[in-house]
Parts: structure tokens; C-alpha cells; sequence
């Protein structure tokens, strides 16, 4: 089931989360600071995937426009990863928010997992010293 965290996200465990989903290098003020712009930011959303009274899975993004999303975060617990999760509330966001175009920006370690999906992916060369990004985007049928 997909449930909004927009009142939840000062838990330990979305937070903890969320932290999966930036860069390893990231400190726990810029986390601070990415959750409190979900959380006065109308545009940005999240949400949590719930699998037996737990969140297993979150997303985070932002409405660019009437028929496009820009997924800014993405993880899944580490001890629920590979078990569809991921794919999963993708999907639910895309049966809840209805948009044509889907993009993300990612790194190489999760292209692939884009790629599965259906993503198209594009090189955005090494955006930062010595990490090479990702664009991702998906066209829907909605």
C-alpha cells in the first residue's frame, strides 16, 4: 500500500531511508534539510510503500509540470532489496500521479535497475569528480 509521509518523515526509520537514497558522502544536516523541503514544498511529495505495517520502500519527487514527474529519491531497505519493492512503488506512483513523461537523475550503481524498468538512459558524463550520472526517463500511457 502506498501512504503519504509527508507527517511522518521526522521518523527514524523513513528517515533512514531517505538517507539510502542520497549519496553515501551525504552528512545528517543535508538529510535534515532534504526533508524539510518535503515537507513546505507543495510540489514535492513522498511516499512510502507499507508491507506488513512496515515502510520497505520510499519515493520522493516533484510534479515539473501537469504531466511529468522528476523522482529525486528513491531507495528500499536494504534487507528487502531485490524483491520488487523498488519496481513497486514506481508503479503506484504512476497509477496515482498519472503523468506522460517520468525522468531521474542517477548514478551508476542503480542505472541498471532504470534500465529493467524501461527507463531510457542517457549519460550525463562525470558530473561530479569522479562520478559518472545518469539521466532516466519513461514515457507512460497515461
Amino acid at each position: 500500500m502506498l501512504v503519504d509521509l509527508k507527517a511522518r518523515l521526522d521518523e527514524p526509520a523513513i528517515r533512514e531511508l531517505f538517507e539510502y537514497a542520497m549519496f553515501a558522502d551525504t552528512d545528517e544536516d543535508e538529510v535534515i534539510e532534504a526533508l524539510d523541503r518535503y515537507r513546505k514544498d507543495q510540489q514535492l511529495r513522498a511516499f512510502g510503500l507499507e508491507s506488513e505495517g512496515q515502510i520497505v520502500a520510499v519515493i520522493g519527487y516533484r510534479r515539473v509540470e501537469e504531466n511529468k514527474l522528476d523522482i529525486k529519491h528513491l531507495a528500499v531497505s536494504p534487507d528487502q532489496r531485490g524483491l520488487g519493492y523498488g519496481r513497486g512503488i514506481i508503479l503506484r506512483t504512476l497509477e496515482l500521479e498519472k503523468p506522460q513523461l517520468v525522468t531521474v537523475e542517477t548514478d551508476e550503481e542503480a542505472v541498471e535497475f532504470y534500465r529493467n524498468i524501461g527507463f531510457i538512459i542517457e549519460s550525463l558524463g562525470e558530473k561530479y569528480s569522479g562520478v559518472e550520472r545518469f539521466k532516466c526517463t519513461f514515457e507512460t500511457d497515461f
